[in-house]
């Protein structure tokens, strides 16, 4: 219970410390004349995946596959099947055309990416499987050429929006930037530790913590952004917020942690792996049946109900793949 107690209480720094660390952040670069376009794509955007990233850096370091890779796959499909099925029920999610036709293909390619590097046993006969260096570099390269596409979408749509930002001086910013920083490291620090300590304690697997406490707990500010949107009928931010989220965790997030420590794919891991191409896909063929690139509360629903469906395999430990 101590362990449990202390792993939720981890998530409190780190999300304190990214709030505190976009806000110094922003104010920062606002005073120094930089244009709310650059804010919003670095240090807005970093600042919503930042606690996946940190956790995923520390489980990197200590080499924690299970973690590393159940945090970025936990993340996407409760982004998908529990956070738009949430917001979904709340208000029906109408998208963007560029968002339709850009985004959402480009969140499913990254979850094939994923399933594909991820199983060198089947695709390429190789003994083992495993996310390398190389991989990771490859995942990067495709982050950038979507960064260049959001940062030429942006430009060419006359991004003009005011970015909110803290009037802090420039002496208050630096020192909240390194209280930020600090916040999320201990956050981080605090998550992976006792979600090991914690999974050994009760019988439970790392990949289990990580696809639920862990990736839940990361989640939250996606979940809290899409909820509210949701609510206020902002549906583009519900929706964009999600599969932006979703291929920043790919791309930047699973790319960096292969590049520090190459990822062992724990047993039972394809389950995980095509339960999160199944999300991309449903979302795809919602999104582009029916009128009006909407997404609809029944549909909404039939997330949950798959993500219920999907909880019920992974805690009793039934993979229909080896069946």
């Amino acid at each position: 219970m101590i362990n449990l107690i202390l792993l939720i209480l981890g998530f409190v720094p780190l999300m304190y410390g990214a709030n505190i660390l976009v806000d110094s952040a922003s104010s920062l670069a606002k005073r120094f004349n930089i244009p709310n376009i650059v804010i919003g794509l670095t240090i807005v955007a970093f600042g919503t995946s930042a606690p996946e990233l940190i956790v995923n850096v520390f489980a990197s370091l200590s080499d924690n596959s299970s973690i590393i890779l159940g945090n970025v796959i936990g993340s996407n499909i409760i982004n998908i099947f529990l956070i738009l099925g949430i917001s979904s029920i709340i208000y029906p999610l109408t998208v963007k055309s560029n968002t339709t036709w850009i985004e959402i293909p480009l969140c499913l390619m990254s979850a094939f990416c994923v399933l594909i590097i991820a199983n060198d046993n089947i695709i390429a006969n190789a003994g083992i499987s495993i996310i390398d260096r190389i991989d990771g570099i490859i995942l990067l390269m495709f982050f950038l050429v979507f960064a260049v596409y959001n940062f030429q979408l942006m430009k060419s749509g006359n991004y003009e929006d005011e970015i909110p930002t803290k009037d802090y001086t420039v002496t208050k910013a630096v020192i909240l930037v390194i209280v930020g920083i600090a916040l999320l490291v201990i956050g981080g620090k605090i998550i992976v530790s006792y979600a090991v300590n914690f999974a050994k304690f009760i019988g439970l697997s790392d990949r289990i913590i990580a696809l639920t406490i862990v990736s839940l707990g990361t989640s939250l500010p996606e979940l809290t952004t899409s909820a509210v949107a949701a609510k206020k009928k902002n549906v583009d931010i519900a929706i964009g917020n999600i599969v932006g989220s979703n291929i920043f965790n790919v791309f930047l997030i699973l790319g960096i942690s292969a590049v520090i420590s190459p990822i062992r794919p724990p047993m039972m891991s394809n389950l995980d792996l095509i339960m999160n191409v199944i999300s991309s896909v449903l979302l795809f063929l919602f999104i582009f049946t029916g009128k009006g690139r909407k997404l609809e509360r029944w549909e909404g629903i039939i997330f949950l109900v798959v993500y219920v469906f999907y909880l019920t395999l992974m805690l009793t430990n039934t993979n229909p793949l080896t069946l």
